[in-house]
């Protein structure tokens, strides 16, 4: 079967201009229907602006923070340190406040989303700009980040299997082969997450390639919109977005931020953290955090009615399977789209053998796919959410400016200073606080390099200013950087998943809140039992056990 008759079949071309909800084009990203805000929402979304106006102009302008006005320059890191004396104690003081007043106007915004997020970080782009926080070259250049790029690329991989038709035949096969009962598609997809995770070091790509195939079985499962969600729903997506992260966090190459902290542990220590590492470290915990996922979801929070379990759309089963043998045998374009696929995979995997970055590997590996004759895709049917990736840069750009300013560890600084913790300070207190907070920081920041570029140098020089040992803090602050499932802005994965339309605020706060709570009290376990045994933390530091 041809590829032009193929898309024909996916798009139920007999002459009936029908929606079918086995074709996976009804769910590319631009064709996601736009959601229907709550009273709540619409709340938010009137006192964003004036709000956020006004915390700028009390920051920026009015309120006078003492920790920023003593400011020693031999105590700022390198970056500060050659600022403060480039432009002056007193510029770099007001570059300061000016900072702390761009990045909470911006997380106002992206809270309540008075406007789309992409506007806000195209907003605070040029704030920092303006502001001269940030030259123009250092604040635009963010657009082009490595992390950017690999993400573009992975988007026009995922589109690739869509237009073939191999991630629709996937989806067929996984749902006529696991789809005998409702509990065990959401187990497999725990397993399909796990192995996506360990090759793919973009959580957004993950998402892209996983969002077809989920809707297309939800939409088996009969789920609907807006007021009229049900729970399964709610729960594929939302199993999906918590398995989209936490499976990254699983692995060292599971996501930038992760590569980014285990290299900034790496620089404090002198060597490295490796791949095993990590994996023996995590890839229990997480597991275990998305079976506990599954029966929370299952059982407790989005509990399947009867009729929910069993496939609605008509003909069943044998729907399915009619039009799984519609699809015919798998052809060349599919045949093409699944090497390179899987010859992707496999140099991601395998870059500490070749030294090749994921992003330069997955260009090679789009540049292949949209080839003219050779390829198997054109550019006008790649599906790249570009509105999440202006989003990015802007979080990028807010953390480069929060780098060259210094403001987390002068905040840290000057909070450690005022609340008179001594140097004799317990070990516990410590993890508890930096884990805590690298835990709980994802509610309001909508990056997670941006956390990884704050809060692992922050651990790594509480750890030095109480001699502790870096691995001992700082890699256990690394470990919670993952999660970031709660609300929309969190992470592109949720801005993505939460366009489905088919969960509330409420509901993703629900659950995704209970799941970092319960990570967090895991995460504390950890490091008085299985962290102490891979020699991470030290010796009844605790005192639980």
């Amino acid at each position: 079967m041809s590829l032009d008759s193929k898309k024909n079949v996916e798009n139920g071309d007999n002459g009936n201009n029908h929606f079918d909800p086995l074709d996976m084009h009804n769910y590319r990203i631009e064709k996601l229907p736009k959601r229907d805000k709550s009273n709540f929402e619409k709340w938010l979304g009137i006192a964003g602006i004036p709000l956020s106006i006004l915390v700028f102009i009390l920051f920026a302008f009015v309120i006078d923070l003492p920790f920023l006005q003593n400011l020693n320059p031999e105590s700022l890191a390198e970056k500060a340190h050659t600022e403060f004396i480039r432009i002056g104690a007193q510029a770099f003081t007001q570059n300061n406040a000016y900072m702390l007043a761009i990045f909470l106007a911006s997380i106002i915004l992206w809270m309540t989303q008075a406007i789309p997020n992409y506007q806000t970080s195209l907003i605070l782009i040029i704030s920092l700009v303006l502001t001269g926080v940030l030259p123009e070259r250092e604040a635009y250049a963010q657009l082009g980040h490595p992390v950017m790029w690999l993400n573009i690329m992975s988007f026009v991989l995922a589109s690739m299997l869509v237009e073939t038709g191999v991630a629709k035949r996937f989806a067929l096969w996984f749902i006529l082969r696991f789809g005998k009962n409702a509990g065990t598609i959401f187990l497999s997809f725990i397993v399909i997450n796990l192995i996506l995770s360990a090759f793919i070091s973009a959580t957004t790509a993950k998402a892209a390639i996983l969002l077809p195939i989920f809707m297309v079985i939800a939409a088996i499962y009969g789920v609907r919109q807006g007021k009229n969600r049900n729970n399964f729903g709610r729960s594929i997506v939302l199993q999906n977005l918590l398995n989209i992260n936490i499976g990254a966090g699983a692995f060292v190459t599971g996501s930038g931020a992760n590569l980014l902290a285990a290299a900034l542990i790496g620089g404090a220590v002198g060597g490295s953290v490796y791949f095993s590492d990590w994996l023996f470290a995590m890839f229990p915990i997480m597991v275990g955090l998305m079976l506990i996922g599954y029966i929370l979801a299952m059982k407790v929070f989005f509990p399947l009615s009867p009729e929910e379990r069993l496939p609605q759309i008509e003909g069943g089963m044998e729907r399915l399977k009619t039009e799984y043998e519609k699809l015919g045998k798998i052809d060349v374009q599919e045949i093409k789209a699944i090497i390179i696929f899987v010859t992707i995979l496999a140099f991601w995997a395998t870059d500490r053998v070749h030294g090749i970055s994921a992003t330069a590997v997955a260009f090679v590996g789009a540049i292949v796919g949209l080839l003219p004759r050779i390829g198997i895709i054109k550019w006008n049917d790649v599906d790249i959410p570009w509105h999440l990736l202006l989003f990015s840069a802007g979080a990028y750009t807010l953390g480069a400016g929060l780098s060259i300013t210094d403001l987390p560890s002068i905040s840290v600084n000057a909070f450690f200073d005022n609340i008179g913790i001594g140097d004799q300070t317990q070990f516990w207190k410590l993890y508890l606080l930096l884990t805590g907070v690298m835990v709980f920081s994802a509610l309001v920041f909508q990056s997670k390099t941006m956390r990884t570029m704050i809060f692992i140098p922050i651990a790594i020089g509480v750890a030095n200013r109480f001699g502790f040992s870096v691995i001992s803090l700082a890699l256990p602050t690394a470990f919670m950087i993952e999660h970031v499932y709660v609300l929309p802005f969190n992470s592109k994965p949720a801005a993505l998943l939460y366009e489905t339309d088919q969960y509330s605020l409420t509901d993703a706060f629900k659950f995704g809140f209970t799941l970092m709570v319960i990570a967090w009290i895991l995460n504390i376990v950890a490091g008085e039992t299985w962290f102490r045994f891979l020699g991470i933390t030290p010796d009844g530091v605790f005192g639980l056990f």
